[in-house]
């Protein structure tokens, strides 16, 4: 959905205009006329039967960019800032600025590590929860810029940006929500009210001459949070991803800052249209833990609701077993607003925290591919935190780590069987003729999710002895589903049966692998 390119010319910009041309089921609520419904969310009603439910999630589409994200499979973290010198995980907010000094920055080295590994976009935490910013911006002095660190002058997400796309890896941020700096200064969580703001906000100085501004409503923080999404957005190329999660800073219970989601959502749809917006956001959710692993059966559709501001969430708890079946459909139908288009992303970091701590070591090989099959393998992406130390570097462990992940992966999957054999049957019974008998260990399918996500339950099968063999079954299988089969079995003609589904199905992979390992 991109948006067009007039957008970008007008002097300002309200949010139900934003809201109208990007298609926003919440410009109906502005009054706006609304774009044919691009059907990646369908609404629900209180009196949809159980076959209404379904037949409306068998008709629920991904977006663009959604297909776009899901095809990466692989995506990296890079938590790196104040916290990394300090040896927390959530900063204070009042740190000496000076305390980071990266003195031998490599964000060259961070890209050759991480496309080495076979990932395909990194994000930086350009700010995390302790509100230090990791570029120079004109709204806050808890940056790089009161560092000593490159006279004040140093601009890591300016480094990381070039860096990541002169190796071919597309860029992400994340942004915390929750500002423990811009809590001190009476900005965050300060009661004040939603007001419409002027973005980017003039400050003294500023030698911008903005050729687009936005009127939006915020509270002092939102337009705190709107004029920082600006500079990254406008300053710093193409970004692919924009990373949310809903964290409040540690403040008193009575002090609750309400984030003006649909603000920000308007900017980066405006800014950043291709983006996908993260992992509270509309474009893909948190599969629901932090060990990266997916549910066996991970469907992409699933019930969601709107709150605080137009916030996307889960009408069913963010860590239920079950989010997408028959049964999760009805057990969420009270609460529920639509049926989205919502796949998960698996993060998990390859060390114990989430920063770097010289006391900890990187995850095996091992775990590192248990978690793959266990996220890419079950429908989602693979976020792979990997934090930079104190030098600036990936640590050179973790380097080697991330070699041998993909080597191994490598060899987990080396070469496709299937590829160039005779294929018969429909989508849902496909047949494949590999010539002679050969070992099969690994099985990949993918359904053609620009059709959405249809199988509930399938089996492969192999051809022995003038008959056909189960060797394994499972239920879902979405943009991503591999089979990790206990012991070869070697056959000539193989089978793929969907035993369940809830509309035409059509299949883009049936991929068969003898592991090397």
């Amino acid at each position: 959905m991109a948006l067009s390119r007039r957008l970008f010319l007008s002097s300002a910009l309200t949010t139900a205009a934003v809201l109208a041309a990007s298609g926003h089921p919440a410009a109906a609520a502005s009054g706006t006329p609304v774009p044919a419904d691009p059907r990646y969310r369908i609404p629900v009603s209180p009196d949809d039967t159980p076959d209404e439910l379904v037949r409306k999630a068998a008709q629920v589409r991904p977006t663009a960019r959604q297909i776009a994200w899901q095809a990466l499979e692989q995506t990296a973290f890079l938590h790196f800032g104040v916290n990394t010198f300090t040896g927390l995980e959530w900063g204070t907010g009042d740190e000496d600025p000076d305390v980071f000094q990266p003195a031998g920055l490599d964000t060259d080295q961070w890209a050759r590590a991480l496309r080495d590994g076979g990932f395909k976009l990194a994000i930086l935490t350009v700010k995390h929860h302790d509100g230090f910013v990791l570029y120079p911006s004109r709204y806050t002095n808890h940056t790089v810029a009161s560092s000593s660190w490159r006279g004040g002058r140093g601009d890591v997400l300016r480094s990381f940006a070039e860096s990541m796309r002169s190796h071919g890896l597309k860029v992400g941020v994340y942004i915390s929500p929750a500002d423990e700096n811009q809590y001190l200064h009476g900005v965050y969580a300060n009661g004040s009210a939603r007001t419409e703001r002027t973005i980017p906000t003039p400050v003294p100085g500023d030698d911008r001459t903005p050729d687009r501004t936005f009127t939006l409503p915020a509270t002092d923080y939102g337009a705190h949070m709107l004029n920082t999404l600006y500079e990254v957005l406008t300053e710093y190329g193409p970004v692919d991803e924009v990373w949310f999660d809903g964290a409040q800073g540690r403040i008193p219970p009575g002090k609750v800052e309400d984030y003006d989601w649909d603000s920000w959502y308007t900017l980066v749809r405006t800014l950043a249209p291709d983006a996908a917006i993260a992992v509270t956001g509309p474009d893909l959710r948190w599969v629901g833990n932090e060990s990266g692993l997916a549910r066996e059966d991970e469907w992409s559709v699933i019930p969601v609701k709107e709150n605080q501001y137009g916030r996307t969430d889960w009408a069913l708890s963010y860590d239920t077993p079950d989010e997408g079946s028959r049964a999760a459909l009805v057990a969420a139908q009270p609460k529920a607003d639509y049926l989205q288009w919502w796949p998960a992303e698996c993060d998990v970091s390859i060390r114990d925290g989430w920063f770097y701590h010289a006391n900890q070591q990187p995850k095996s090989v091992d775990d590192l591919t248990a978690i793959y099959f266990g996220s890419v393998g079950r429908n989602s992406v693979l976020l792979l935190n990997v934090p930079p130390d104190t030098d600036g570097r990936l640590h050179a462990t973790d380097v080697l780590r991330l070699r041998g992940f993909r080597e191994r992966i490598e060899h987990e999957l080396p070469e496709d069987l299937a590829r160039g054999a005779r294929v018969t049957g429909s989508p849902a019974l496909r047949t494949v003729d590999l010539g002679t008998d050969q070992e099969v260990d690994r099985i990949r399918l993918a359904e053609d999710i620009r059709h959405g996500q249809q199988v509930e339950s399938f089996v492969v099968e192999a051809h022995h002895g003038g008959a056909w063999a189960e060797v394994a079954r499972a239920g879902t299988i979405g943009a991503s589903r591999i089979l990790l089969l206990p012991s070869p079995v070697r056959a000539r003609r193989w089978r793929l049966r969907v035993t369940g589904a809830r509309d035409a199905v059509r299949m883009q992979r049936f991929e068969l692998y003898r592991s090397r390992i």
